[in-house]
């Protein structure tokens, strides 16, 4: 029970990678609070699976990239919880495209979720971790900030990749308050937005397949990740087992050979 007594903020835990770590952090204890923008359902569904369990959640939604909804959402948590220990920042969105077709509407819609929405939830939170000297804050990037060779998503990468130095920034400022933060940056992970999220329409099984086999061929385990692998990296950076480690990017991504770059 490493986080006994201790409540957690997850932003889109409604499916993938946010249920995993919602379900994760739960089962050692925390109350936990799921936070979805539409999908009402399967946020539902997290929070019967934590509760049937045996564990504490309630389901919390809202538009992270709204300032007044991040507040609204926040306050609600520490009505219904209390104080929040851990925030991590999951909900994310990507919209595929060549950086010369990319939109600025779209471009705006993923600056709005991925960098904007961080900054609202860490600011709504942090004024009371400052308070009470301690505070663990885990925002999940991706392989794609490390420039991974995957087209059609330059722009999405770039503000993952913002993520990332955010993660650094945010470190350096809340550090002299007792408060951790860091980063996962994921790999290949078996969830729906990846058969969805990365095509604007959903893969076939067939054509899922296919790409699955690609991306394990480019990892030196030879397989794609699931949620939990994700979710066990995340218990371990939020919890005290990493009270000395800060502003940190763990990819969990079995071992990527397939990343751009022309350094030694």
């Amino acid at each position: 029970m490493k986080l006994e007594k201790k409540v957690a903020l997850i932003t889109g835990a409604s499916r993938g990678i946010g249920k995993a770590i919602a379900i994760r952090l739960a089962e050692e204890g925390a109350a936990v609070a799921v936070n979805y923008f539409q999908s009402s359902n399967p946020a539902r569904e997290t929070c019967d699976t934590i509760v049937a369990a045996g564990g504490k959640a309630i389901c919390v939604q809202a538009d992270v990239a709204q300032p007044s909804k991040v507040k609204d959402m926040v306050q609600t948590v520490v009505t219904e919880l209390g104080p929040i220990d851990i925030l991590v920042n999951n909900a994310g969105i990507g919209r595929p495209s060549s950086i010369l077709e990319t939109t600025m509407a779209d471009l705006d819609y993923m600056v709005g979720v991925n960098l904007k929405g961080t900054i609202l939830c860490v600011q709504a939170v942090s004024g009371s971790m400052m308070d009470r000297k301690y505070g663990r804050i885990l925002n999940i990037t991706s392989l794609a900030a490390m420039g991974t060779t995957f087209r059609g998503t330059s722009a999405y990468a770039a503000t993952k990749a913002g993520l990332i130095i955010l993660t650094k920034r945010m470190a350096m400022e809340l550090g002299p308050y007792g408060i951790t933060v860091n980063a996962i940056a994921p790999g290949f992970i078996r969830t729906d937005g990846v058969r969805q999220g990365l095509d604007r329409g959903i893969l076939s099984e067939a054509e899922f397949r296919v790409r699955e086999e690609d991306f394990c061929k480019r990892a030196m385990l030879g397989r794609a990740g699931d949620p939990e692998d994700v979710a066990h990296a995340a218990l371990f950076l939020v919890s005290d087992d990493a009270s000395f480690i800060t502003a940190q990017t763990l990819t969990v991504d079995g071992g990527r050979m397939d990343l751009l770059s022309y350094s030694a």
